[in-house]
């Protein structure tokens, strides 16, 4: 028997997310992020969950702002968690005490993401210094510069949007999917990956693998539908 990583679903890819589990949510346009897993987890009921995005609230979003409006996230990490002066219904339900977040820089994210799929203790910047964010936490000077310490970022689950994968989970991206999605990867227990297209192994280009299949513990096939970005 070939071994495979493939799942039928999106479904029973994801329907082992349990309540109160971390999810990393890859993409920021509406062709890089995983849409059809996003909308299985809605379908699942899990609850209290603790979502790590790019954008959480924009007009092409239809997984995240759709898990919000029916009170699934206990939490969200994202440098922009809602937009504008209204924010939507992440912003209302923050206002409210019924969802907690944390605003964190895009490029402190995509360190501590990197850290915890490399598996070190953590990155040091001088992002937060001077600022009630750097309150009780380790600081070095680095070169000169005073830094503080940012700890990994690992999450129990991530789901991530690719172009092309092959049954062992090799994927490579197209456009903005390379983004979010193949730092996310390597920084979950378990990474569910929805592509556009699936081969069997040796389909790709060993050079236009971004994602080793290493990092992918599970392929979900489902075709785009018109989307643009």
């Amino acid at each position: 028997m070939t071994f495979s990583k493939l799942y039928d679903t999106p479904a029973t890819a994801v329907a082992d997310i349990h309540d109160g589990a971390t999810l990393l949510i890859g993409g920021a346009t509406r062709n890089s992020e995983p849409t059809a897993l996003l909308v299985a987890l809605l379908a699942s009921g899990v609850r209290d969950l603790t979502c790590v995005c790019d954008f959480a609230d924009w007009d092409g979003s239809e997984g995240v702002l759709q898990l919000a409006h029916a009170e699934r996230i206990a939490s969200i990490i994202s440098p922009f968690p809602f937009a504008g002066e209204s924010g939507g219904v992440i912003r209302k339900q923050w206002q409210a005490g019924a969802l907690a977040v944390e605003v964190i820089p895009q490029g402190t994210l995509a360190e501590r993401l990197r850290a915890a799929g490399a598996g070190i203790g953590g990155v040091f910047t001088p992002v937060v210094l001077g600022t009630r964010f750097a309150d009780g936490r380790e600081t070095r000077t680095v070169n000169g510069v005073e830094c503080v310490l940012e700890s990994p970022l690992r999450a129990d689950f991530a789901l991530i949007r690719a172009d092309r994968a092959d049954a062992l989970g090799n994927l490579a991206y197209q456009g903005a999917q390379r983004g979010w999605n193949a730092v996310m990867a390597p920084a979950a227990r378990i990474t569910i990956a929805e592509v556009d297209v699936v081969g069997e192994p040796g389909a790709i280009d060993p050079e236009l693998v971004i994602t080793p299949g290493i990092y992918v513990n599970r392929v979900v096939h489902a075709p785009p539908t018109g989307e643009q970005g």
